[in-house]
């Protein structure tokens, strides 16, 4: 064989190992895009995760509002922030009434939509984006209103309770009418350096245990518990 010929056979050989390497090149580099694709994937999936994970920790799986613990981590923000610029920051306390009775009778899968409904109606009670409504455990919610006197807080209970009250939920074991009613109480304070948030909820908490005990059903703020309130619209 004459070195013509060998040496057009080196390059036919070189060719042909070029052609496949570069085959083989081309599918490794496509296997690394897709697995690159997969990564970019999962971590784009795993940081969705992570962000309704800070969702989901901060609200009741019930009721979709804030649960107790962003309540309260909200609360003691708010509280600060009306400390620094002397004004009123009010709170709701609301309960369902006779909710136990209800739930006896109608079963704990009613119960909970119970609850689904009412929260529903608080939600849409609180009208500024600062505003915060929680459930603040059982059949138990608590508002923050930031800039509400305890008036303006008043209207905003009455207007809850009448919403609800107009939900027109069956309660037969109700102690006003036979529907689904709440009662709530109000309180509002200029943070003091010798005041805490946790006298404001007292105060709130005091004054709804007063609109359960003198007959549910109503509003009754913390500042003038010797009525109760019904707010004109």
């Amino acid at each position: 064989m004459s070195s013509v010929s060998i040496e057009l056979i080196s390059i036919v050989l070189l060719a042909t190992a070029a052609v496949a390497l570069g085959g083989y090149a081309w599918h490794l580099r496509r296997r690394l895009g897709a697995a690159l694709q997969r990564l970019r994937d999962a971590a784009r999936l795993l940081e969705s995760h992570v962000v309704e994970s800070k969702r989901l920790s901060g609200a009741d799986p019930l009721t979709e509002l804030a649960n107790r613990r962003l309540f309260d981590e909200t609360l003691e923000k708010e509280w600060r922030r009306a400390g620094r610029t002397q004004q009123p920051l009010g709170i709701i306390m609301v309960d369902i009434d006779r909710f136990k009775a209800h739930n006896d009778n109608y079963g704990h899968q009613a119960g909970d939509e119970c609850i689904r409904q009412v929260a529903g109606v608080l939600k849409r009670g609180v009208r500024h984006p600062t505003d915060l409504i929680a459930r603040y455990g059982g059949e138990e919610f608590a508002v923050i209103l930031p800039g509400a006197d305890a008036a303006g807080a008043a209207v905003v209970a009455e207007r809850m309770r009448r919403e609800v009250e107009a939900l027109k939920l069956a309660h037969a074991n109700s102690v006003v009418g036979h529907d689904v009613t709440i009662s709530a109480g109000v309180a509002a304070m200029v943070p003091e350096p010798t005041s805490s948030f946790a006298s404001l909820v007292t105060a709130a908490d005091e004054a709804l245990y007063r609109a359960k005990a003198v007959g549910r059903n109503q509003v009754i703020v913390a500042e003038a518990e010797s009525d109760s309130m019904t707010i004109p619209l």
